[in-house]
């Protein structure tokens, strides 16, 4: 359910903003209202910002090395693993996307060891059963988002602190799980408040205990990229990171839109939106049990029929505070995925305790797992799901819409396979001229063949996969590519024996912004009245997705 089909769905989120800066690494996304210290440090260009103008440097393109050790915008354990991946299995979705199935997997295996340590063998092999086949669990599992990773070291992190209890050498251990999540994102530090909560209600004399201000220390020593990052741009340029900077009410000017954070709205609209896409985000089985297991459970525990105890309060500790989390940072799909391990946890208590026939457990939790395997596949693997929306299939599949994009990947990739760009455009920035001149040269090496191309491309086609496909092959293999207005503007057409101009079919998403194809249609006008005609790109499901003319 994890990795069957994984690169199949066009890559149309926020995975390509990782990824693209993954292969580098370098951070660096063609994004003009956020840029990037990169940019600023560039000295081969203008200063991006008048009131930065003290970035200059004396040496074109000289970027100092603690800018390197992290991203503007997030921390770089998961851009680091992905240009791994990618190094190994190429510029592709499979690649970028196979570190989140791998930890999905291994999360599966943790909830287990969680369950079985806080409760019994039983509940963590229910709770692995459920989150195995869960669709928000599988979703998160199937795309390129820091979420699986936040995930895999949230678990394990409450899984060497719940050893640590017993044997305080753990807290070693402890710190660099903790460490290594805030590597990861910032999230994931929400497990440090619940930690806290849980040592001063039941384990207040571990503090006193040498080994745990040991986990402190190696948390802060594995995670010091961060902080030597952040300490260093705010000495430099006086803010922080751009999540810090948002935190602390800094605005700078070079960060002109704060992308995820203007669409969650006031707090108010938050909690209105948080059962509706708690909905939107798991099944409604799931949602059923997990709310009769609350209810049945809280009764049970006001009425005096079951106590609290510890493991159950570390349960709701949990629950509590990724609560607040989600609604401060916004109850969209890919954060609800962190209530999920809870989720399943609570579900797989009640039916091992408020059940006492056997048999009646058994029918239930495999109804359960086989309605959730069927949702999940319902939902993630098939490109036509059967029934109704909600009831049947979730909202969260987008990753598997099949748009033509991988298609129109996988043209270039055949198109310029074992050639190398003849002509290519001058850089702004030193660093893109230098990792360009990088592949150049390992592709003379290659003996690949060079070739006088231009692509050119109508702005119909989507941004984000528009970075993965066009924008890559100019930032890091050095292919000229330019949009359509600008072609109708360059000055030195002859110069390229070859051609490439992309149009959209109706079948392609965002066609809602016909005032941008003018200038796509004036050159699809040129080419129609020379006699040419396209080469038309179908996707997997046979439908005409890009029009492709070669002149």
């Amino acid at each position: 359910m994890r990795l069957y089909g994984l690169g199949r769905g066009d890559a149309m989120g926020d995975e390509v903003l990782y990824s693209f800066r993954a292969i580098g690494p370098m951070d660096f996304d063609v994004a003009a209202q956020q840029t990037t210290p990169w940019e600023w440090f560039d000295s081969s260009v203008d200063s991006i910002n008048p009131s930065q103008a003290n970035l200059k440097q004396s040496s074109p393109g000289q970027i100092p090395w603690w800018a390197k050790i992290s991203f503007h915008d997030h921390p770089p354990l998961v851009f680091w693993v992905q240009h791994v991946f990618i190094k190994i299995f190429g510029e592709n979705n499979f690649a970028f996307r196979l570190p989140s199935a791998l930890l999905g997997i291994l999360s599966v295996y943790l909830i287990y060891l969680i369950g079985r340590k806080l409760f019994s063998a039983k509940v963590g092999l229910m709770s692995a059963l459920l989150l195995a086949v869960t669709v928000n669990h599988v979703f998160i599992s199937r795309v390129g988002l820091q979420e699986s990773y936040v995930i895999l070291f949230f678990l394990l992190t409450l899984y060497w602190f719940l050893k640590s209890l017993t044997d305080p050498r753990y807290f070693i251990v402890t710190g660099v799980a903790l460490g290594l999540g805030a590597l990861t994102k910032y999230t994931t530090l929400i497990v440090a408040p619940i930690m806290l909560v849980y040592l001063v209600l039941f384990y207040r004399k571990l503090f006193l205990n040498k080994s745990l201000w040991g986990g402190v220390v190696a948390a802060v020593v594995v995670a010091s990229p961060i902080f030597i990052y952040n300490l260093m741009l705010y000495k430099t340029v006086g803010h922080f990171d751009f999540q810090l900077s948002y935190i602390f009410g800094q605005h700078p000017q070079v960060w002109q839109s704060a992308p995820g954070k203007e669409e969650i709205g006031p707090l108010g609209a938050r909690v209105w939106n948080f059962i509706p896409e708690l909905i939107n985000s798991n099944s409604w089985v799931l949602l059923l049990s997990f709310g009769l297991a609350s209810v049945l459970s809280l009764s049970r525990l006001i009425l005096g029929k079951i106590r609290l105890s510890r493991s159950k309060a570390f349960l709701i500790i949990n629950l509590v505070f990724l609560t607040v989390l989600v609604l401060l940072i916004g109850p969209t799909r890919r954060f609800l995925a962190i209530l999920t391990p809870s989720v399943v946890l609570s579900i797989s208590i009640y039916y091992k305790n408020m059940l006492s026939h056997k048999n009646a457990v058994n029918i239930i939790l495999a109804g359960i797992v086989a309605f959730e395997f069927f949702y999940s596949v319902n939902s993630q693997i098939f490109y036509y799901p059967k029934g109704r929306e909600v009831w049947l299939y979730s909202k969260v599949r987008y990753e598997n819409y099949n748009w033509g994009y991988n298609e129109l990947k996988e043209f270039f990739d055949m198109e310029l396979k074992n050639k190398m760009p003849e002509l290519a455009f001058d850089s702004k920035y030193q660093f893109l001229a230098s990792q360009q001149e990088k592949s150049l040269k390992r592709a003379r090496e290659l003996g690949f063949q060079p070739y006088p191309v231009l692509i050119v491309y109508d702005n119909l086609v989507a941004n984000i996969p528009q970075l993965w496909i066009l924008d890559r092959l100019q930032v890091y293999h050095g292919w000229p590519v330019i949009k359509a207005e600008d072609y109708l503007a360059f000055g030195n057409k002859n110069a390229f024996a070859q051609t490439y101009f992309i149009k959209p079919t109706d079948n392609v998403p965002f066609k809602n912004l016909p005032h941008l194809s003018k200038a796509a249609d004036i050159v699809e006008s040129d080419l129609v009245a020379r006699g040419l005609k396209p080469q038309i790109l179908k996707n997997k499901r046979n439908e005409d997705v890009f029009k492709i003319y070669k002149f």
